[in-house]
């Protein structure tokens, strides 16, 4: 196991703009970091410094104690998880997960066990002398699991490797994942654009965006209390409800909501609310001073037990989560309520959080 260590990595294709700008980033010995981002944030050019498939342009990438700048691939000793699996279709699964031992020219006898003891934590006893033809999408991706966890490398490297997978194999195959990391502790990355992969299977996870670090921390910490707009509205399905208020100076109020607030002195006109769809409840059944919005019904999701009610008025877009007690239709009218401690401000300009020093009218802790 080792520590992987970015810092001010930078990574720039020619007459391009830099990929990465200057990375700093810390993964502890042992961790499992998610590295998550929309398309084309730079998650995929980190992973791939990491294994060696990249270049490092500026800065200094650190594995364990040893600078790897310029240490070739093979010599990194990390162990990469790829999207496509990247199997050899003419040999067995049994060839497949020893390829890399072979290479390396270890014994017959230890690459058979090491072969073996990771078929059977993975369940692929029964498949190893079966070809990759003749398995499933789920199937395949074991074995390009076994085929990394063989080689009891210093690091695992995971690239989207659940993307070709349906739901329910997906949801399998993160069961998966998180067993072995448990077992093992080996220091993992993992890259994905799912924000449900990246709560459910990071230890820690790094947002990035454009290629900058957006904010790292655990998936409580970066869903609970983000540090900026991107954040807020990344982390969540459906994500955080962003709306533009204007500060009246005790209070924002919008087309929809008015919000009593204290300590609003000195902060711009022109501010962000954000709201979780799940904090906004039926306005009967809520306390009598919650804070009180009214807006049309556009769409309905009906999900069961559930169901997501999509809120337009004027320029203000809205979801709220809310119990299937009883049906709603797109045209309605809807009073909601909110507690105003689950509310998040921002700055409309620098979309950075703005954290309040007084306490909100209606209720005692700070917003």
């Amino acid at each position: 196991m080792a520590r992987i260590e970015f810092r001010r990595v930078v990574k720039q294709y020619p007459d391009s703009p830099p990929t990465v700008p200057g990375l700093d980033l810390s993964v502890r010995d042992g961790e499992f970091m998610v590295l998550v981002g929309p398309s084309g944030c730079g998650k995929s050019t980190t992973l791939r410094m990491i294994a060696g498939l990249e270049s490092v342009t500026a800065g200094e990438l650190w594995i364990g104690d040893r600078l790897v700048n310029r240490v070739p691939p093979g010599e990194r000793d990390v162990a990469m998880v790829f999207q496509n699996y990247a199997l050899y279709p003419h040999m067995t699964v049994f060839e497949n997960m020893a390829f890399g031992l072979r290479v390396r020219r270890e014994p017959q006898a230890q690459i058979r066990t090491k072969v073996e003891r990771a078929a059977e934590t993975l369940g692929l006893t029964g498949l190893l002398g079966r070809r990759p033809g003749q398995l499933s999408g789920g199937q395949c991706q074991r074995v390009a699991l076994g085929r990394a966890m063989v080689r009891d490398p210093q690091v695992f490297l995971f690239d989207e490797p659940l993307s070709n997978l349906d739901a329910e194999l997906r949801v399998q195959m993160r069961g998966n994942i998180g067993r072995l990391h448990r077992e093992f502790a080996t220091t993992s990355v993992y890259v994905t654009h799912d924000q449900v992969e990246a709560m459910t299977l990071g230890q820690r996870i790094a947002i990035l965006n454009g290629g900058e670090l957006m904010q790292v921390g655990t998936p409580m910490e970066l869903y609970g209390d983000p540090d900026n707009v991107f954040v807020a509205g990344f982390m969540g399905s459906p994500p955080m409800n962003i709306v533009a208020v204007q500060n009246l100076g005790r209070a924002l109020r919008n087309a929809v909501l008015e919000v009593p607030l204290a300590g609003l002195e000195g902060l711009p006109g022109e501010l962000l609310l954000g709201l979780r769809p799940e904090k906004l409840e039926y306005a009967a059944a809520a306390p009598a001073h919650w804070p009180r919005l009214r807006a049309a019904i556009e769409m309905v999701e009906t999900l069961g037990a559930e169901m997501l009610v999509h809120l337009g008025e004027g320029d203000t877009r809205m979801v709220a989560r809310l119990p299937g007690l009883r049906p709603l239709a797109a045209g309605e009218t809807i009073e909601l309520a909110f507690d105003p401690r689950a509310a998040y401000l921002f700055d409309a300009d620098s979309q950075r959080r703005i954290r309040l020093s007084q306490p909100v009218e209606s209720a005692e802790p700070a917003l």
